[in-house]
């Protein structure tokens, strides 16, 4: 076990701050945080860090634990990576939205990795793919399933790591614009801005056809925000806006990120460009301009056959729909 934490010290150490970079804008001094900067090129990998870190230090996990977790992509890519460094096993389950690129990767660095196929009532895979932890749980011996729609080491790991670098680099700061997926990001962050800036609105960015904020939840094709439950962190988030953003305009949002801010990043980072704008375009802001920022959460290069394929989008993603604004759509937070 010492061994372990010796491993798990010298993964800390290898962790540091993120860019926050000012990115052209009509209507705020708006300013993203390139979370694709991280080790493993993503936001997931300051929760399935602390995550990993809570459990080792609390016996949960050691070396002869296998961890299973569900993940659309992303979170799993930080797990593989984080469990071979830690001399641990990790078996993902994942679903066909999960891009070439990542599949790969966790081929490549898993002995075993799960993919379902058959969508669920809701049009998605995630109680498909959390079906498949169970069963696969039972076949193991010794298994510590992260559970990251619920672990609060996700709003901790934002707490403390990511939002802690946004009040070092900013005086100040009137808007944050957060995706929803598992809901520790912006239960985390919402919980630090909000202290350090109490004027701060958290706008909350999540996907058509999610049932997050009430939606009736449908299949979706692009994968970072969105979710066909809600997340128990979710309610621990403190949210004055919530922005409902199509596919069609994160598609768009991702291209008109590169074109303008010179960024490459993925799906839900054009999410939230897309609601930034259209947040902006519908409200009258007097004075001084105020100061916005939003997280970049991954790089775009593994959406090159998808967001940024005009044939993909055409294809799967449909027509133009409208971008949804709900105003004060606030969850009531668990304290």
């Amino acid at each position: 076990m010492s061994d372990l934490r010796d491993r798990l010290r010298r993964l800390e150490d290898s962790f540091g701050p993120t860019p926050v970079v000012p990115v052209d804008d009509d209507h705020v001094r708006l300013f993203a945080k390139l979370e694709f900067e991280n080790p493993n090129g993503s936001l997931k990998d300051r929760a399935a860090f602390w995550i990993l870190k809570t459990g080792i230090e609390r016996g949960d996990i050691t070396e002869r634990t296998t961890v299973v977790e569900s993940s659309s992509g992303n979170f799993a890519v930080s797990m593989a990576s984080f469990c071979h460094t830690l001399g641990i096993r990790f078996v993902p389950v994942i679903d066909p939205n999960c891009n070439a690129a990542t599949e790969a990767y966790l081929r490549a660095r898993c002995e075993r990795v799960e993919k379902v196929t058959t969508r669920d009532a809701t049009g998605g895979y995630l109680r498909t793919r959390l079906r498949r932890v169970q069963e696969t749980r039972r076949t193991l011996e010794r298994c510590y399933w992260p559970d990251q729609y619920s672990n609060t080491g996700a709003l901790e790991a934002n707490y403390r790591l990511t939002g802690a670098e946004i009040v070092a680099a900013l005086p100040s700061l009137d808007y944050a614009f957060v995706g929803v997926g598992t809901g520790g990001t912006i239960a985390g962050l919402s919980r630090r801005l909000k202290e350090s800036f109490p004027g701060i609105r958290v706008v909350a960015v999540d996907a058509a056809g999610s049932a997050v904020f009430g939606q009736r939840p449908r299949a979706r094709r692009i994968p970072g925000i969105g979710s066909s439950i809600v997340p128990p962190l979710v309610r621990r988030a403190f949210i004055d806006d919530v922005v409902i953003v199509p596919e069609r305009r994160t598609a768009d949002g991702c291209r008109a990120l590169l074109a303008r801010g010179g960024i490459h990043a993925g799906g839900s980072s054009g999410s939230l460009y897309a609601a930034v704008q259209h947040y902006f375009t519908r409200r009258s802001v007097t004075g001084p301009r105020p100061s916005a920022l939003f997280l970049c959460a991954d790089r775009g290069a593994g959406y090159a056959d998808t967001v940024y394929s005009d044939a993909w989008v055409d294809e799967f993603l449909g027509t133009d729909d409208d971008v949804t604004l709900m105003t004060t759509a606030t969850p009531v937070p668990a304290g």
